[in-house]
């Protein structure tokens, strides 16, 4: 038999085995050309462009390269390592390492170079597709075509080649250093056997479970509001992830065969069959793998974090802009309000219009503020000279305030988190020669002008009654008025707004501060977050994807090294279905644990700051984390069959 020969063999032979790993290197290949033919589309260019996105792509293309590459060189180790008796066995015949090099890279230049062919070719298969998601899901009006991108093209294949050569290194080091005695030891040493658990490793699996509960208990504190100053919320942040990924990491190391020999002392050392085949193998495995499973937990836990808050952002969109807007379009000058008319009144569109004159107080408002300030001097906001907008109730027919009471309303969940305001108290507005304390009766989220009232000083709109009100107009004072003291909200038919808001950006109303369009807004919050959106799924399906394909490597080399512990098992009696049912028990724990604490660290990190992105955290952050669940679990389901296939074979 000659090389060529050989070669042939060996890919016919490995290509069974090779399934997954020739998938997902074709998935890596197609997934990085379409990100890049993205980058070099029409639509991204800076300039010409109606997405200014090429930033953003090059960023994620760059993380796209390092998933990649790492996940390539790692599941290429695993690989190698499962043929190193068969490495070893052409040693003995007598070939060189140099020609068992030669015929391992002939094999993998085959093997790698025809995955990368389809893989370009399945990328510009779906690029089209590629840039209409992109342009849907940003709002932009635009017809997305299919172009094949030289650019992209010789850019994937320099990064690939690249990774190539770095593969092929790797191996030719694996080759040299390792004896024929060694090669037949590889896959027998890759693992940790621990026959007894020592008291060390209970400490260090106590431990991990204590620090990721303390890093979930600060984290906890953090999203109620329990830091307060700069410094605590640095320091507090820190602790969070150090805690939790060293946590992580010992929990791995120790917690799980901690937690598995608790279930043993009860059984009192008797296991079934379903016990044998699950928990003792998971015990004496996870702590070799700790590392591995760390990154894996922290990176999913990274990716469902910034895609939830990356999506709480979208989906909370149009309910900013009614909050923030209020009407369909906010003025806050004269000038502007004639020239929006005008211009509406040239064009045939019927229009109504709500002014509110807004005053601005100085306030004391001590009693209904829950901060201890002065404890921190990163904060010079004074409680008892805040600048308060006041409005009448006379402007709202849903609002009645009586004398002497108001009531406050307006406020955001991010406001809230840094400036907690109480339900009901008493406050007091300072005129020019007189002051007014108020009773707050009640606390609303409701806007009922635009926020450029709210943002200036951060409080709540306080609405009083008519009669309070023109008292206090006739006691302001003229140096602590705002530049406009008149909101002036405009709403159009539904049929009118789309031609409304291009009347509103041809005006360039909007480059004056405080004037905003409702419509535009949820747009360019949509477009921004939505590119975000994509860019962090797209890295997160590729190291979903990447990470499900290691696991599963891992799961196929573990099957077959215990392939002759199934022979026994079935030679003793036990069917295929009694050890198929301990398998998918095994499976449960060896993609359900990294999956859950992830999820969980995902979902203290969202906590702490979805107030930052929008207005609506459960129904984007549960959209997010179930479809992961069950990307992840397809590999899973797929180890489960990898394993039926083994114990079919064992007998």
């Amino acid at each position: 038999m000659n090389i060529n020969q050989l070669i042939f063999r060996n890919l016919k032979k490995n290509l069974s085995n090779y399934y997954l790993y020739v998938f997902a290197l074709i998935f890596s290949v197609a997934i990085y050309f379409a990100f890049v033919t993205l980058q070099y589309d029409p639509s991204m260019d800076p300039v010409e462009g109606s997405i200014k996105g090429q930033a953003g792509i090059k960023a994620g293309s760059i993380l796209l390269i390092v998933i990649v590459s790492i996940f390539l060189v790692y599941a290429n180790n695993l690989f190698i390592k499962r043929r190193s008796s068969e490495i070893g066995l052409f040693q003995l015949i007598g070939m060189t390492k140099g020609r068992i090099f030669r015929l391992l890279s002939i094999e993998n230049f085959i093997l790698y170079f025809s995955s990368m062919l389809i893989g370009v070719l399945v990328g510009f298969s779906i690029s089209k597709l590629v840039v209409m998601i992109v342009l849907k899901i940003t709002g932009v009006e635009a017809v997305a075509s299919l172009r094949f991108s030289t650019e992209a093209l010789i850019q994937t294949l320099l990064i690939f080649i690249g990774i190539y050569l770095i593969i092929m290194l790797t191996n030719y080091l694996f080759i040299k250093r390792q004896s024929i005695l060694s090669l037949f030891r590889v896959r027998s040493s890759t693992e940790v056997n621990v026959k007894r658990m020592s008291v060390w490793q209970m400490i260090i699996g106590i431990l991990g479970i204590v620090m990721i509960g303390s890093g979930y208990y600060v984290s906890q504190m953090l999203f109620d509001g329990e830091f307060t100053t700069i410094n605590e919320l640095f320091f507090a942040m820190a602790f969070i992830l150090a805690s939790v990924i060293i946590g992580t990491y010992l929990f791995y190391k120790g917690s799980v065969a901690f937690i598995f020999q608790l279930i043993r002392k009860q059984n009192k050392g008797y296991l079934n069959i379903n016990k044998v085949m699950s928990l003792s193998s998971i015990m004496f495995r996870m702590k070799s793998n700790a590392l591995l499973l760390t990154i894996i937990t922290t990176v999913s836990a990274l990716a469902i974090g910034l895609l939830s808050l990356s999506y709480i952002s979208y989906y909370s969109a149009e309910q900013l802009a009614e909050d923030y807007v209020v009407h369909d379009f906010a003025l806050i000058d004269e000038e502007s309000v004639e020239e929006f008319t005008t211009a509406l009144e040239e064009n045939d569109v019927n229009y109504s219009m709500n002014q509110i004159e807004v005053l601005r107080f100085k306030a004391d408002a001590t009693n209904i503020l829950d901060l201890e300030m002065e404890e921190d001097p990163t904060i010079t906001m004074d409680p008892n000279t805040l600048p308060l907008p006041v409005v009448s109730d006379e402007n709202f027919d849903h609002i009645d305030v009586d004398e002497g009471e108001t009531i406050l309303t307006g406020y955001s969940d991010l406001m809230m988190r840094f400036m907690t305001i109480k339900d009901s108290g008493d406050l007091t507005l300072s005129g020019l020669n007189n002051t007014y304390e108020l009773h707050q009766t009640e606390l609303k989220r409701e806007f009922v002008v635009s926020s450029y009232f709210t943002n200036a000083g951060g409080m709540p709109i306080a609405v009083v009654d008519q009669s309070i009100y023109e008292d206090l107009k006739a006691d302001m004072d003229p140096e602590y008025q705002i530049e406009s003291t008149v909101f002036t909200g405009i709403d159009v038919s539904e049929n009118d707004l789309e031609r409304s808001n291009d009347i509103f950006n041809s005006t360039n109303l909007g480059d004056t501060f405080g004037n905003d369009s409702q419509l535009q807004s949820s747009r360019d919050q949509k477009m921004s977050m939505g590119l975000a959106m994509f860019i962090v799924g797209f890295l997160g399906l590729t190291f979903l994807v990447t990470s499900g394909c290691v696991l599963y490597f891992k799961q196929m080399d573990e099957s077959d090294s215990e392939k002759p512990s199934y022979t026994i098992l079935r030679k003793l009696g036990f069917t295929q279905f009694d050890l198929l049912k301990g398998i998918q028990i095994k499976q449960l724990f060896n993609f359900g644990i990294p999956l859950a604490i992830g999820l969980l660290h995902s979902y203290f990190a969202v906590q702490s700051g979805w107030f930052l992105f929008g207005s609506e955290v459960w129904t984007p952050m549960l959209i997010v984390m179930g479809l992961y669940t069950v990307l992840y679990s397809i590999f899973g389901m797929l180890s489960v069959l990898y394993y039926r296939k083994v114990i079919g074979e064992a007998l």
